[in-house]
Order: structure tokens, then C-alpha cells, then sequence
């Protein structure tokens, strides 16, 4: 009767938009405590996580992308991708594919892509003569891309949740990243082929891009020299985070100006860190919610169960799959990593999984749930943001859902081009 009554509250508080830090501190206390178990489990968790020396990259990394996203750094990437692609059919379209990939690396944001970059390139694609439906699906889509390739938060906090290699997971999201960009232009490309042909396509100028890379001198090598660096052992990841966002920092404020330390600081200091400190308490709980789960062997009951009806690993991953998009439309990126990730490790262990290929898998099949009606994420902000009612966004991105998930799949069955640069 306790245990209704209990599980009763934590869904009305859920309904009323509570908090998630405060509902996952609640069932972690009350589990624990219903077990025979103490607090110190709790508290020693959420001390530990202090002395994870890899997660002082996580805000700073935001801070980062915070400050990239409210500079014209933005504006300046789009403009030198359209001098790369928009001399092919569909080149806008890839250029916004591209350099929401990048802006979303930084920001492990997809809502912030959607209203910074698709807010921007949304009525030139319009201006162009792209469809309207193609456009909408696109920019809504677009948002999720990037979370696989470096500085990823997501990749951070999953590589210190399940004791991964970030490095590795960084290493392995190159080619499943790449792979679904290219799917998606190659939808693009054909969808643009088939089309009245009174586009005009813009001629390569090579002196607006030699002027476009001039402007970007400063943000584009970013993400590669990270990797490059933590890649050859140069720099720790904590390192990279410390002098990238000392860079960045130096870049907009004073070499470009996009920003004044008087009127930008401050506000966004501010909603940064209100972000990331949401994702550490978030973090903290989890564990101790973990730390029970573990005493009480929950991901090896759960395995026995599947045990049952389920003997095949491939099987396991299709239905897994399934069950990840899911999670993904429901959760935010970060409370589905803190919560899940802990239950699916033991349990994917034992059918043989690669902890690498599972990070790269869960990854995806988020991307994806961004997407996936009826609630995913991405719809209700590209609904928002672009003034469509939320049914015109659900048709707009169901061939773009499609094409991801035949890339989902051809990540998760082919763990030879997740594992191909790691091995």
C-alpha cells in the first residue's frame, strides 16, 4: 500500500512538470531506505562523482558552445559551408546538415541548433525555392546530428557513467557520424534532382571561399585539434576542455567582438551554468539510484528474464533498439544516459556487446528519439520555433526518421565501422 501510494505521488509530480533531480532523489532515498539500506550509500556517490576526473570537461565544454552559439560564429560556418556545397543540388540542404553537425558537437544541444542554425537557414532554404515540407523536415532533423562526433557532452557523460574510454567513443563515432550525414545528403541530392530544374545553382567563386575560410580561421579547426590532441596523448580531455573554452573565450570576445564582457558575460555564464549544474545533480542521484539498483542485482534479474525468451544477441539489439528510441522521445539526452546506461551495460555485457559499439548504439538511437512522434523532443521545438503545427512537423521529418534508421541499423549490425579506427 506504502509502495502505490508512494509511486502515486512521484507520478502526479511528474505530470506537474517537477524537476527531474528531485523526483530521481526521491525514489533513490525511498528505495534505499525501503531496502534496509542508509543514505551514506547515497552520499558516497555523490562524493565520488567529485573525484571523476574527467568531468570537469562537461561544463566547460558547454560554457564553450554557450558562448559560440550567442557569437556570429554561426552565421560565419553557414557561409563557408554554402561555398563548399552550393554549387551541387541540394548544396544548402547539405550545408545545413554540416554545420548543424559541427554546432551541435559543441553544444550537445539539439534545441540550441534548432533555433540558432535552423532559425537561420530555415528561411534562405525557403528563399531558394526548397519545398517547404523538405525545408521543415530538414532543419527539425538537423538538430540532432553532431552527437557523435567530438567534444560531444553526451559522449562525455556516457563515458563516465559506464566507465568507457572517452577517447575510444570519440574515435568510434567518426564513421557512424559521417555515415548518417551522408545518408541524409544523398536523400537531399535526389530530392533536388527530382524537382522542376529552374534552381539555379551557385558557381564555385573561389574568392568568396578563400573570404569565408578567412572568417572562420579561428572556429573551424576547433573540434579537430581537440581531437587530434587528446588522440595523441598531448593533452588529457580535462586539458582540451580548459583550453578550449580559454580559446573561445579570447576569440569572440576579443579578436572577432562578437560579444561585450559588459552586456554577453554574464547571461551567458549564467544560463550555462544553470544547464550543467541541472546535469550534475541529475548525475549525483543517478548513481545513487545505480548504487541500489546494483545491491539489489535489478541488470542481472533483468538479464535472467530476457534470458528466457530471448538467446540471440542480434535479436537483443533490434529489440534494444526499439527500446532506446523510445527512452530517447521521452528523456532528455542526459537523464536517459544517467538513468539507463547503468541497466543496459551488465545486460548487454553478457550477450558479447563491445562497450564501445553499445556507447556508439545508445548514442544513435537518441538521435533518433529527438525525432520520434509523438513526443519526441526536436518536434515540439521546430514547432515552436518555425510557427507549424506540431502534425505538419511529424510528416516533414518521417522520411528523414526512415533514412536514420536504416543508418541505425547499418551501425548496429556492422559493429566493424564503429570499431574500424578504434581497433
Amino acid at each position: 500500500m506504502i509502495s502505490f501510494l508512494f509511486f502515486f505521488i512521484i507520478l502526479l509530480l511528474a505530470l506537474l512538470n517537477t524537476p527531474l533531480f528531485a523526483i530521481l532523489s526521491l525514489i533513490t532515498i525511498y528505495l534505499t531506505l525501503n531496502s534496509g539500506g542508509t543514505l551514506t550509500g547515497i552520499i558516497i556517490e555523490m562524493y565520488r562523482i567529485t573525484n571523476v576526473p574527467t568531468l570537469v570537461a562537461l561544463p566547460l565544454f558547454t560554457y564553450a558552445g554557450y558562448i559560440l552559439s550567442k557569437s556570429n560564429a554561426p552565421k560565419r560556418i553557414v557561409n563557408l559551408a554554402n561555398q563548399i556545397f552550393s554549387h551541387i543540388p541540394g548544396g544548402l540542404a547539405i550545408t545545413t546538415l554540416v554545420t548543424c553537425a559541427i554546432f551541435t558537437a559543441f553544444t550537445g544541444a539539439s534545441g540550441v541548433t534548432i533555433i540558432a542554425i535552423g532559425g537561420l537557414v530555415y528561411p534562405i532554404l525557403i528563399k531558394q525555392d526548397y519545398d517547404e515540407k523538405l525545408t521543415l523536415g530538414l532543419v527539425t532533423t538537423s538538430g540532432s546530428l553532431g552527437l557523435l562526433f567530438a567534444p560531444s557532452l553526451p559522449i562525455i557523460l556516457y563515458g563516465t557513467v559506464s566507465q568507457t574510454s572517452i577517447e575510444k567513443l570519440y574515435i568510434a563515432g567518426i564513421l557512424p557520424g559521417l555515415l548518417l550525414i551522408i545518408l541524409l545528403s544523398i536523400f537531399i541530392v535526389l530530392k533536388r534532382k527530382k524537382e522542376i530544374i529552374t534552381l539555379k545553382q551557385t558557381k564555385f567563386n573561389i574568392k568568396e571561399f578563400y573570404k569565408a575560410i578567412k572568417n572562420t580561421i579561428f572556429e573551424i579547426p576547433i573540434p579537430f585539434v581537440v581531437l587530434f590532441l587528446i588522440l595523441k596523448g598531448i593533452i588529457t580531455l580535462p586539458e582540451a576542455s580548459v583550453i578550449t573554452v580559454f580559446y573561445v573565450f579570447i576569440v569572440e570576445f576579443f579578436i572577432k567582438k562578437d560579444l561585450s564582457l559588459k552586456k554577453d558575460f554574464i547571461p551567458i555564464t549564467t544560463e550555462s551554468m544553470i544547464m550543467i549544474g541541472g546535469i550534475l545533480i541529475i548525475l549525483s542521484m543517478a548513481l545513487g539510484l545505480t548504487n541500489y539498483l546494483v545491491m539489489e542485482e535489478v541488470p542481472m534479474k533483468i538479464f535472467e528474464f530476457i534470458e528466457q525468451y530471448i538467446s540471440n544477441k542480434y535479436v537483443f539489439l533490434i529489440l534494444l533498439n526499439i527500446f532506446l528510441i523510445i527512452v530517447g522521445c521521452m528523456m532528455d539526452i542526459f537523464s536517459a544516459i544517467v538513468v539507463v546506461v547503468p541497466i543496459i551495460i551488465p545486460v548487454a555485457k553478457n550477450f558479447g556487446i563491445d562497450p564501445v559499439h553499445l556507447g556508439i548504439i545508445f548514442l544513435a538511437n537518441l538521435e533518433i528519439g529527438y525525432l520520434t512522434p509523438p513526443v519526441g523532443m526536436n518536434l515540439f521545438i521546430s514547432s515552436f520555433r518555425f510557427k507549424k503545427n506540431i502534425i505538419e512537423v511529424y510528416k516533414a521529418t518521417i522520411p528523414y526518421i526512415l533514412i536514420l534508421l536504416l543508418g541505425l541499423l547499418i551501425i548496429t549490425y556492422i559493429p566493424k565501422l564503429t570499431l574500424f579506427f578504434v581497433n
